[in-house]
């Protein structure tokens, strides 16, 4: 019997990048330098890492309201779950406080470089709470970055601190923050997880904040002080902009820039220079990551020739 034209549309070809999208992801990694090179500067100065965070919060929160145009935008107060909503915020607020006390003691270049092993504990933790499990091949690129990550903090060489307990803390409050976005993103709206992940740091951390407030000594440090929430705010909402107008496997290579940009501000700035350990864990986590984000591109592509259910279940096992 002659089977009847095939239902399942031949995968899309592949269209070069947006030179636009590439310069939205770009500036916003240049933003979220600047961003942590003026919070380690701020809190190198004494001010108080609390303080810093609320006010990046509630500058960011004030900036999402106007573009996001939320006089007249009723999605961004729209929720189906508002204890979510609200632990997803504290998970933000969690690796930003976490971060920026790591900035304190760590090179800017060697935060930045832990920071980046975010995706592969997102991978590893996706199976047990989205269900979403990684093959063998995943599972070895994730083991190959944790040895990067060793390369940079080099455990029993005396090299490992309190900074780089501070920064792994960072990770993983973030990867919980972006597990919990991508479980929430079938519900919620995009506008409501963006303003809500500002709101909940403002309010509930907003009764401690005259006991940890710390006023800026000069012009420089309030410039710095407020420039936080803009640097964060419209470097987020910049790489949403990018990510309308290209995939995510497109444009995943050009976050590492992060990598250089923190390099260039913590030599201009602090004058720190990365070692040979700081260069070469870097190159091995950039190198799991941009596999991973490959393997997943690859799978995607092959789900639109399986012919059924159990083939795809099998290809994403291996």
């Amino acid at each position: 019997m002659r089977k009847g034209p095939s239902t399942i549309p031949d995968p899309a070809p592949e269209q070069p990048t947006s030179a636009t999208a590439i310069s939205l992801v770009l500036t916003s990694c240049l933003l979220f330098a600047l961003l942590d090179a003026s919070a380690k500067y701020l809190v190198l100065g004494g001010m108080s890492a609390p303080f810093v965070v609320w006010v990046r919060f509630a500058v960011h929160l004030v900036l999402a309201f106007i573009l996001l145009r939320g006089w007249s935008n009723k999605r961004l107060f729209a929720y189906q779950n508002l204890p979510a909503q609200i632990l997803r915020g504290c998970c933000l607020f969690g690796s930003t406080i976490f971060n920026f006390l790591a900035l304190k003691t760590l090179p800017l270049a060697d935060a930045v470089t832990i920071n980046f092993f975010a995706p592969m504990v997102i991978t590893a933790l996706a199976g047990p709470l989205l269900g979403e499990w990684a093959g063998w091949r995943r599972w070895l690129a994730i083991g190959v970055g944790l040895i990067g990550v060793l390369v940079v903090t080099r455990p029993g060489f005396g090299h490992v601190g309190i900074g780089h307990g501070y920064a792994f803390l960072s990770v993983l409050s973030y990867c919980c923050y972006a597990i919990m976005t991508r479980s929430m993103s079938r519900t919620e709206t995009s506008e409501s997880l963006i303003f809500y992940s500002a709101l909940t740091p403002v309010v509930l951390f907003s009764p401690s904040i005259p006991l940890a407030a710390s006023m800026p000594p000069d012009l420089l440090s309030w410039v710095l002080l407020l420039g936080l929430g803009v640097f964060g705010g419209l470097g987020h909402w910049l790489v949403i902009q990018a990510y309308k107008r290209a995939p995510v496997s497109a444009l995943a290579p050009y976050p590492y820039s992060q990598i250089v940009y923190a390099v260039a501000l913590g030599y201009l700035v602090f004058g720190d220079i990365p070692d040979r350990y700081t260069v070469v864990g870097a190159a091995i986590i950039i190198a799991s990551g941009l596999y991973i984000v490959r393997r997943e591109q690859t799978l995607r592509k092959a789900s639109y020739s399986e012919p059924n259910a159990e083939a795809q279940d099998l290809a994403k096992k291996l």
